[in-house]
Protein backbone atom coordinates (compact mmCIF):
# COMPACT_ATOMS: atom_id res chain seq x y z
CA UNK A 1 0.00 0.00 0.00
CA UNK A 2 1.41 3.26 -0.76
CA UNK A 3 0.49 5.93 1.59
CA UNK A 4 0.38 10.03 1.48
CA UNK A 5 1.38 12.17 4.46
CA UNK A 6 -1.20 15.01 4.78
CA UNK A 7 -1.79 18.01 7.08
CA UNK A 8 -4.58 17.15 9.00
CA UNK A 9 -4.47 19.88 11.68
CA UNK A 10 -1.72 22.98 12.65
CA UNK A 11 -1.75 25.36 15.33
CA UNK A 12 0.41 28.38 16.55
CA UNK A 13 1.21 30.42 19.56
CA UNK A 14 3.02 33.98 19.93
CA UNK A 15 3.63 35.14 23.58
CA UNK A 16 1.74 38.79 23.77
CA UNK A 17 4.42 40.67 24.66
CA UNK A 18 5.43 43.10 21.63
CA UNK A 19 8.62 44.72 21.16
CA UNK A 20 8.42 47.55 18.94
CA UNK A 21 10.75 49.74 16.68
CA UNK A 22 10.22 52.38 18.95
CA UNK A 23 10.90 50.23 21.94
CA UNK A 24 14.12 49.23 20.19
CA UNK A 25 14.96 52.71 19.49
CA UNK A 26 15.03 53.19 23.59
CA UNK A 27 17.71 50.37 23.88
CA UNK A 28 19.63 50.49 21.10
CA UNK A 29 20.80 53.51 18.13
CA UNK A 30 17.77 52.71 15.92
CA UNK A 31 14.61 53.96 14.48
CA UNK A 32 11.71 52.53 13.19
CA UNK A 33 12.06 53.94 9.79
CA UNK A 34 15.61 52.38 9.32
CA UNK A 35 14.38 49.15 10.84
CA UNK A 36 10.93 49.00 8.46
CA UNK A 37 13.00 49.72 5.04
CA UNK A 38 15.85 47.11 5.98
CA UNK A 39 13.82 44.50 7.03
CA UNK A 40 10.29 44.94 6.74
CA UNK A 41 9.67 44.76 10.33
CA UNK A 42 7.50 46.46 12.46
CA UNK A 43 7.27 44.70 16.36
CA UNK A 44 8.24 41.06 17.22
CA UNK A 45 7.04 38.69 19.56
CA UNK A 46 9.33 38.20 23.16
CA UNK A 47 8.49 35.14 25.58
CA UNK A 48 8.21 36.77 29.12
CA UNK A 49 10.74 34.95 32.13
CA UNK A 50 8.04 32.30 32.49
CA UNK A 51 7.50 31.14 28.78
CA UNK A 52 9.76 28.98 27.73
CA UNK A 53 10.60 27.38 24.20
CA UNK A 54 8.70 24.35 25.34
CA UNK A 55 5.43 26.06 26.65
CA UNK A 56 5.31 27.83 23.42
CA UNK A 57 5.42 24.61 21.60
CA UNK A 58 3.11 23.05 23.81
CA UNK A 59 0.30 25.73 23.18
CA UNK A 60 0.98 25.30 19.47
CA UNK A 61 1.02 21.48 19.68
CA UNK A 62 -2.25 21.19 21.36
CA UNK A 63 -4.10 23.26 18.96
CA UNK A 64 -2.62 21.49 16.11
CA UNK A 65 -4.32 18.10 17.73
CA UNK A 66 -7.63 20.04 18.36
CA UNK A 67 -7.62 21.03 14.76
CA UNK A 68 -6.45 17.43 13.53
CA UNK A 69 -9.75 16.15 15.71
CA UNK A 70 -7.00 13.71 17.76
CA UNK A 71 -6.00 13.10 21.48
CA UNK A 72 -2.37 13.08 22.45
CA UNK A 73 -2.54 9.61 22.88
CA UNK A 74 -2.93 9.20 18.92
CA UNK A 75 0.33 10.50 18.19
CA UNK A 76 3.23 8.22 17.31
CA UNK A 77 6.07 10.70 17.20
CA UNK A 78 6.68 14.09 18.04
CA UNK A 79 9.74 15.99 16.33
CA UNK A 80 10.38 19.66 17.41
CA UNK A 81 12.98 21.62 15.47
CA UNK A 82 14.39 24.26 17.25
CA UNK A 83 17.81 26.28 18.04
CA UNK A 84 16.77 27.62 21.63
CA UNK A 85 15.81 24.32 22.79
CA UNK A 86 14.81 24.25 26.68
CA UNK A 87 17.99 22.67 28.14
CA UNK A 88 20.78 21.55 26.21
CA UNK A 89 18.99 17.87 27.51
CA UNK A 90 16.74 16.33 27.75
CA UNK A 91 14.84 18.08 24.14
CA UNK A 92 12.34 19.91 23.85
CA UNK A 93 10.19 17.02 21.84
CA UNK A 94 10.35 15.39 25.61
CA UNK A 95 8.94 17.95 27.70
CA UNK A 96 6.13 18.96 25.13
CA UNK A 97 5.63 14.98 25.58
CA UNK A 98 5.30 15.21 28.93
CA UNK A 99 2.53 18.68 29.05
CA UNK A 100 0.54 16.23 26.56
CA UNK A 101 0.37 13.51 29.48
CA UNK A 102 2.81 11.22 26.99
CA UNK A 103 4.80 8.66 28.64
CA UNK A 104 6.13 6.41 26.09
CA UNK A 105 5.89 8.26 23.03
CA UNK A 106 9.01 8.57 20.89
CA UNK A 107 10.32 12.49 20.68
CA UNK A 108 13.21 13.98 19.67
CA UNK A 109 14.74 17.43 18.72
CA UNK A 110 15.81 18.36 15.06
CA UNK A 111 18.41 21.26 15.19
CA UNK A 112 18.65 22.76 11.28
CA UNK A 113 18.52 26.42 12.39
CA UNK A 114 15.38 28.36 9.94
CA UNK A 115 15.01 25.12 7.63
CA UNK A 116 14.41 23.12 10.67
CA UNK A 117 10.11 22.96 10.62
CA UNK A 118 10.73 21.80 6.30
CA UNK A 119 13.45 18.94 7.88
CA UNK A 120 10.89 17.90 10.56
CA UNK A 121 8.41 17.70 7.75
CA UNK A 122 10.14 15.52 5.67
CA UNK A 123 11.29 13.53 8.18
CA UNK A 124 7.64 12.78 9.68
CA UNK A 125 6.82 12.51 5.92
CA UNK A 126 9.28 9.48 5.92
CA UNK A 127 8.09 7.72 9.32
CA UNK A 128 4.13 8.19 7.66
CA UNK A 129 4.88 6.75 3.92
CA UNK A 130 7.14 3.94 5.05
CA UNK A 131 3.85 2.80 7.11
CA UNK A 132 5.58 2.87 10.05
CA UNK A 133 3.82 5.65 11.51
CA UNK A 134 0.02 6.76 11.59
CA UNK A 135 0.23 10.30 12.99
CA UNK A 136 3.00 12.44 13.56
CA UNK A 137 3.01 16.03 15.41
CA UNK A 138 6.18 18.31 14.16
CA UNK A 139 7.01 21.60 15.27
CA UNK A 140 8.97 24.58 15.15
CA UNK A 141 9.47 27.06 18.32
CA UNK A 142 11.75 29.28 19.38
CA UNK A 143 12.57 31.73 22.19
CA UNK A 144 15.23 33.96 19.77
CA UNK A 145 15.13 36.70 22.36
CA UNK A 146 16.80 34.66 25.10
CA UNK A 147 20.19 34.64 22.62
CA UNK A 148 19.63 38.00 20.93
CA UNK A 149 22.39 40.93 21.85
CA UNK A 150 20.37 44.26 22.48
CA UNK A 151 23.45 45.87 21.90
CA UNK A 152 23.69 45.19 18.26
CA UNK A 153 21.56 47.08 16.45
CA UNK A 154 22.40 44.98 13.24
CA UNK A 155 20.52 41.99 14.57
CA UNK A 156 18.27 42.44 17.60
CA UNK A 157 16.23 44.30 15.45
CA UNK A 158 15.45 40.86 13.61
CA UNK A 159 14.37 38.28 15.94
CA UNK A 160 11.15 37.13 17.97
CA UNK A 161 9.49 33.84 19.57
CA UNK A 162 6.59 32.12 19.13
CA UNK A 163 6.15 28.36 17.93
CA UNK A 164 3.88 26.91 15.25
CA UNK A 165 3.06 22.82 15.13
CA UNK A 166 1.10 20.59 12.67
CA UNK A 167 0.27 16.63 12.45
CA UNK A 168 0.76 14.69 9.67
CA UNK A 169 -1.21 12.24 8.92
CA UNK A 170 -1.24 8.83 6.70
CA UNK A 171 -3.59 8.80 3.78
CA UNK A 172 -4.46 6.55 1.59
CA UNK A 173 -5.72 9.02 -1.12
CA UNK A 174 -3.21 9.09 -4.11
CA UNK A 175 -1.17 12.79 -4.93
CA UNK A 176 -1.86 14.64 -1.90
CA UNK A 177 0.21 15.74 0.62
CA UNK A 178 3.38 15.96 0.76
CA UNK A 179 4.26 15.73 -3.01
CA UNK A 180 8.07 16.69 -2.94
CA UNK A 181 10.55 17.93 -0.74
CA UNK A 182 14.56 18.34 -1.05
CA UNK A 183 16.96 19.11 2.44
CA UNK A 184 20.52 20.69 2.08
CA UNK A 185 23.08 21.78 3.88
CA UNK A 186 26.60 23.46 3.21
CA UNK A 187 29.05 23.74 7.15
CA UNK A 188 31.43 25.37 5.01
CA UNK A 189 29.01 28.58 5.69
CA UNK A 190 28.36 28.49 9.24
CA UNK A 191 30.59 31.60 9.70
CA UNK A 192 27.61 33.52 8.29
CA UNK A 193 25.12 32.73 10.71
CA UNK A 194 25.78 31.04 14.44
CA UNK A 195 25.47 31.13 18.21
CA UNK A 196 29.01 29.87 18.91
CA UNK A 197 28.60 28.13 23.39
CA UNK A 198 29.24 24.44 22.95
CA UNK A 199 31.78 21.74 22.76
CA UNK A 200 33.88 23.89 20.19
CA UNK A 201 33.76 26.92 22.94
CA UNK A 202 32.56 26.37 26.11
CA UNK A 203 30.53 28.67 27.68
CA UNK A 204 32.80 30.81 30.15
CA UNK A 205 32.83 34.02 31.79
CA UNK A 206 35.45 35.13 28.88
CA UNK A 207 32.83 34.33 26.52
CA UNK A 208 30.07 36.22 28.73
CA UNK A 209 31.61 38.94 29.20
CA UNK A 210 32.58 39.68 25.30
CA UNK A 211 29.21 38.94 24.36
CA UNK A 212 30.34 36.14 22.64
CA UNK A 213 27.01 33.80 24.06
CA UNK A 214 24.54 35.82 21.71
CA UNK A 215 23.29 34.60 17.96
CA UNK A 216 26.14 36.27 14.83
CA UNK A 217 25.21 37.09 11.45
CA UNK A 218 26.82 38.80 8.19
CA UNK A 219 23.62 40.06 7.20
CA UNK A 220 24.55 41.40 3.42
CA UNK A 221 26.10 37.56 2.63
CA UNK A 222 22.87 36.06 4.76
CA UNK A 223 20.94 38.24 2.07
CA UNK A 224 22.21 37.37 -1.29
CA UNK A 225 22.58 33.34 -0.43
CA UNK A 226 18.90 33.27 0.51
CA UNK A 227 17.71 35.10 -2.02
CA UNK A 228 19.48 32.93 -4.89
CA UNK A 229 18.47 29.66 -2.69
CA UNK A 230 15.01 31.04 -2.56
CA UNK A 231 14.57 30.77 -6.25
CA UNK A 232 16.61 28.08 -6.49
CA UNK A 233 14.02 25.67 -3.94
CA UNK A 234 10.99 26.91 -6.30
CA UNK A 235 12.58 26.24 -9.59
CA UNK A 236 12.80 22.53 -7.71
CA UNK A 237 9.80 22.32 -6.46
CA UNK A 238 8.19 23.21 -10.00
CA UNK A 239 10.39 20.74 -11.40
CA UNK A 240 10.49 17.83 -9.47
CA UNK A 241 6.44 18.51 -9.21
CA UNK A 242 6.12 18.85 -12.93
CA UNK A 243 3.75 22.02 -11.67
CA UNK A 244 3.96 25.75 -13.46
CA UNK A 245 4.53 29.08 -11.30
CA UNK A 246 0.68 29.75 -11.93
CA UNK A 247 -0.25 26.12 -10.10
CA UNK A 248 1.44 27.50 -6.87
CA UNK A 249 -1.89 29.05 -4.39
CA UNK A 250 0.94 29.95 -2.25
CA UNK A 251 4.46 30.03 -1.67
CA UNK A 252 5.25 30.06 2.61
CA UNK A 253 8.53 31.17 3.26
CA UNK A 254 10.69 31.68 6.10
CA UNK A 255 10.28 35.09 7.01
CA UNK A 256 13.82 36.14 7.40
CA UNK A 257 13.61 39.49 5.50
CA UNK A 258 10.39 41.21 3.82
CA UNK A 259 13.43 42.52 1.00
CA UNK A 260 14.47 38.90 0.53
CA UNK A 261 10.88 37.28 0.24
CA UNK A 262 10.42 40.80 -2.57
CA UNK A 263 13.54 40.04 -4.23
CA UNK A 264 13.12 36.35 -4.96
CA UNK A 265 9.38 36.62 -5.92
CA UNK A 266 10.46 39.19 -8.30
CA UNK A 267 12.84 36.61 -9.63
CA UNK A 268 10.68 34.03 -10.15
CA UNK A 269 7.67 36.56 -11.64
CA UNK A 270 5.30 35.04 -9.15
CA UNK A 271 3.17 37.97 -7.69
CA UNK A 272 4.20 38.92 -3.74
CA UNK A 273 0.65 38.77 -2.88
CA UNK A 274 0.85 34.88 -3.33
CA UNK A 275 3.47 34.76 -0.74
CA UNK A 276 2.43 34.24 2.92
CA UNK A 277 4.26 37.04 4.89
CA UNK A 278 3.52 38.13 8.24
CA UNK A 279 7.54 39.62 9.44
CA UNK A 280 6.05 42.73 10.09
CA UNK A 281 4.53 41.25 12.86
CA UNK A 282 6.72 38.78 14.69
CA UNK A 283 10.19 39.21 12.78
CA UNK A 284 12.46 36.40 12.20
CA UNK A 285 10.99 33.36 14.22
CA UNK A 286 13.55 31.06 12.96
CA UNK A 287 11.98 26.96 13.22
CA UNK A 288 8.69 28.78 13.71
CA UNK A 289 8.40 31.11 11.01
CA UNK A 290 6.56 28.47 8.53
CA UNK A 291 4.45 27.00 10.53
CA UNK A 292 3.26 30.17 12.27
CA UNK A 293 2.67 31.36 8.26
CA UNK A 294 0.93 27.99 7.74
CA UNK A 295 -1.73 27.89 10.29
CA UNK A 296 -2.42 31.29 9.67
CA UNK A 297 -3.04 30.47 5.84
CA UNK A 298 -4.96 27.75 6.86
CA UNK A 299 -7.22 29.07 9.48
CA UNK A 300 -8.38 32.14 7.51
CA UNK A 301 -9.24 30.09 4.55
CA UNK A 302 -6.41 31.31 1.95
CA UNK A 303 -5.99 28.13 1.44
CA UNK A 304 -8.50 24.66 0.67
CA UNK A 305 -8.64 21.48 -0.17
CA UNK A 306 -6.53 20.65 -3.52
CA UNK A 307 -4.51 24.00 -3.40
CA UNK A 308 -0.56 23.85 -4.14
CA UNK A 309 1.66 25.47 -1.35
CA UNK A 310 5.53 25.36 -1.52
CA UNK A 311 7.28 25.96 1.69
CA UNK A 312 10.78 27.40 1.39
CA UNK A 313 13.24 27.93 3.81
CA UNK A 314 16.91 29.20 4.42
CA UNK A 315 18.84 29.15 7.31
CA UNK A 316 22.28 28.36 9.82
CA UNK A 317 24.47 25.50 8.78
CA UNK A 318 24.24 27.09 6.16
CA UNK A 319 20.39 24.52 5.53
CA UNK A 320 18.35 25.10 2.61
CA UNK A 321 15.26 23.20 2.16
CA UNK A 322 11.78 23.05 0.25
CA UNK A 323 8.27 21.16 0.20
CA UNK A 324 5.51 21.19 -2.17
CA UNK A 325 2.10 20.19 -0.31
CA UNK A 326 -0.99 19.79 -2.06
CA UNK A 327 -3.84 20.49 0.69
Amino acid sequence: MAYSAIITGTGSHLPDKRLTNDDLSKIVETNDAWITQRTGIKERRVARTEETTASLASHAATKALHAAKLESRDVDLILCATITPEMVTPSTACFVAASLGLSSTPAMDISAACSGFVYALDTATAFIKSGRHKNVLIIGAETLSRITDYQDRGSCILFGDGAGAAVISRSEEPNTGVLHASLHADGNGWELLYCQPGSRHPLDTVMVAGRQHYLKLRGREVFKFAVGKFVELVEDACEKCAITREQIKLVIPHQSNLRIIEAAMDKLGIPIDRAAINIAHYGNTSAASIPIALDEAMRSGRLNKGDVVVLVAIGAGLTWANAVIRI
